[in-house]
């Protein structure tokens, strides 16, 4: 109760000061890291580098997020439904009813950041993407601009989402297509239960083509939950997130080519700065994209 009064009486600027202040700390100390490290290739530790030199402490420390500006976005209101959106590949992209144009402009800016062409976050590439009548598996779809993105080309799109305010504002995205998407309210796990739910068990006799996986830190876990998915189908593409835990990387690739997938990183970094246990080496892959293909393979 006496921490939450300190809070109160705190004034914003001082907040914000303190916060400027200790990403300052933490950024000289990723730089410090980087001069002494020789884990990573001198080109990729400069170009962050150079960076730092003239920029604060970001998720993605590239040229490419200047490109970018919150206050660019344009927020609609729908008339029928009241709730905001915006255009995303001119189609509607509908956000949380109680949420402030302010809001909605600083969240969807992270989104163009994320699936920007050179983002380390950016789902699909030149190489590896969405066919057409591909049926999706969306894990952690959140606002959706992912699936979005890609509703046209599906044959079948499943949205794994449990937030209510997102589902609400899904449904209202995806009116348009809802013959063809399916949202599905539980966490992706490795067991099944009241609130999870593995994709074995969900997808089972049941064919799919692409997963992309956002699930916040339990990558792992809905990967253990698909091992007949990932074993027994002959063709499949999965672009799973790298960057929530230290050491995601290296196991989720570990288990993606045990299981015959071919498997690259994103290109790039990401530096995941709202992780508290965020330490050295303090650069994480953004995205794995695998690939199985055994038709062509044999």
């Amino acid at each position: 109760m006496i921490r939450e009064l300190i809070k109160k009486m705190i004034p914003q600027v001082l907040k914000v000061k303190c916060l400027e202040y200790l990403r300052h700390r933490q950024k000289m100390k990723i730089v410090k890291y980087l001069k002494r490290s020789s884990e990573f290739e001198l080109a990729e530790k400069n170009e962050i580098m150079d960076y730092f030199a003239d920029n604060p402490l970001s998720i993605f420390p590239y040229e490419f997020t200047k490109k970018y500006n919150s206050e660019n976005v344009i927020v609609h209101t729908d008339s029928e439904t009241m709730m905001k959106y915006v255009w995303h590949e001119n189609k509607r992209l509908y956000f949380k009813k109680n949420w402030h144009e302010k809001e909605i402009q600083n969240y969807y800016n992270g989104v163009l950041l994320e699936q920007d062409i050179n983002s380390p976050h950016r789902y699909e590439t030149a190489n590896f993407h969405i066919k057409e009548n591909d049926i999706i598996v969306d894990a952690g779809a959140a606002e959706g601009n992912f699936a979005l993105s890609v509703v046209e080309k599906a044959k079948k799109l499943y949205l794994f989402e449990v937030d209510e305010e997102w589902i609400e504002a899904l449904k209202i995205t995806f009116a348009p297509w809802k013959d063809k998407v399916e949202i599905v309210c539980k966490y992706v796990s490795d067991n099944d239960d009241g609130n999870n739910i593995t994709l074995d068990t969900f997808f089972k006799n049941k064919k799919i083509d692409f997963i992309k996986a956002d699930v916040e830190g339990v990558e792992i876990d809905m990967l253990k939950g698909c091992q007949n998915i990932l074993s027994a189908t002959e063709k499949l593409k999965v672009a799973i997130c790298t960057y929530h835990r230290s050491n995601d990387a290296e196991k989720i690739d570990m288990v993606l080519q045990k299981s015959g997938f071919d498997t690259e990183f994103s290109k790039g970094y990401m530096i995941f700065i709202i992780d508290k246990a965020l330490g050295a080496p303090f650069l994480r892959r953004g995205l794995i994209y695998a690939t199985k293909n055994e038709i062509n393979k044999a």
